[in-house]
């Protein structure tokens, strides 16, 4: 890079993570929700929890009531610094990878177009996600970290400890008792669900695309947008199992080793609770999304039609 693109590159990225970091405050709340309503069968179990949560609303209220307002944004702080080297990483290298399977639809065929942009996606995600899964692991203990209460107590000016005192401790701690690898339990299911997701995505949206986007819609960037969500969510949906079993993997380092790999856990999730378990916390998520997705197109419609 030129001295120039240097500068413009830094000037982006500090200008990108503004509004990263504003996302990532108005996100967070749901977020924490999402990851307690995945994970409250195994804080029970760590008898960090007293009683399961009767869903969203209920997930929402007795945080604020037992832990302040403030802790709903508890690990905030480790999603925003995971913005910077993300955006380093994959200026560094998406263009790299990329070239390394230089496919094209019309001259190599799809199939052979179709693995060579899974492949560069996959490689490239993963090497991401093992350079900061460090963050993400912080990020979820630090969300699911409940002040362990006991059935009897009422002293609202001491509800009890919790077991991290930042994002720091999280890393002594686990290293601690784990060593490296316990900052990369549940490393394996996420990898697992970004091949999934690029597959079932890529795959749904070729698919769709020529049928849906057919006639009047062939040009038109709301229909194009809307398919885009809709095959989003349907494609978050069907990897949703293997980011339950991350994160259920991940709270349980530094603990009693439980489940010996992803499909251990599966099958131990399955067995002992049941299918519907493994989305828990699923309708947080797609709320959050659909709430997002609805505010852009009413500010797309309004940007089309209101002219």
């Amino acid at each position: 890079m030129s001295d120039e693109q240097n500068s413009q590159f830094i000037t982006g990225l500090i200008w990108g993570g503004i509004p990263a970091a504003i996302s990532a405050i108005g996100d967070a709340p749901f977020g924490r929700v999402k990851l307690l309503l995945q994970t409250q069968d195994e804080l029970i179990k760590q008898k960090r929890l007293t009683k399961r949560y009767d869903g969203m609303v209920d997930c929402f209220s007795r945080i604020i009531s037992e832990e302040g307002f403030l802790s709903l944004w508890r690990g905030t702080s480790a999603t925003i610094l995971r913005y910077f080297p993300v955006e380093i990483l994959n200026l560094v290298l998406r263009d790299t990878i990329k070239n390394q399977f230089d496919f094209k639809k019309e001259r190599d065929g799809y199939w052979t177009w179709f693995a060579g942009n899974l492949a560069s996606g996959v490689i490239s995600g993963g090497l991401v996600l093992f350079l900061v899964y460090s963050l993400d692991f912080g990020r979820t203990r630090l969300a699911t970290d409940m002040k362990l209460r006991k059935k009897d107590d009422n002293d609202d000016d001491d509800a009890g400890e919790r077991e991290f005192k930042g994002l720091i401790d999280v890393y002594k701690k686990i290293l601690a008792t784990d060593g490296i690898v316990g900052l990369y339990r549940g490393f394996l299911a996420s990898l697992a669900g970004i091949v999934l997701y690029r597959a079932f995505y890529f795959g749904a949206f070729d698919t769709l695309k020529p049928l849906v986007l057919a006639g009047d819609l062939k040009d038109s960037f709301l229909a194009s947008f809307v398919l885009s969500w809709i095959i989003t969510t349907a494609t978050s949906t069907v990897t949703y199992p293997l980011d339950t079993i991350r994160t259920r993997m991940m709270v349980t380092s530094g603990k009693e080793m439980e489940y010996k790999g992803v499909i251990d856990a599966f099958n131990q999730i399955i067995v002992n609770e049941g299918l519907t378990s493994l989305f828990k916390g699923w309708y947080v998520k797609t709320l959050k999304s659909l709430s997002g997705a609805v505010l852009i197109f009413i500010y797309l419609a309004f940007g089309q039609y209101g002219k």
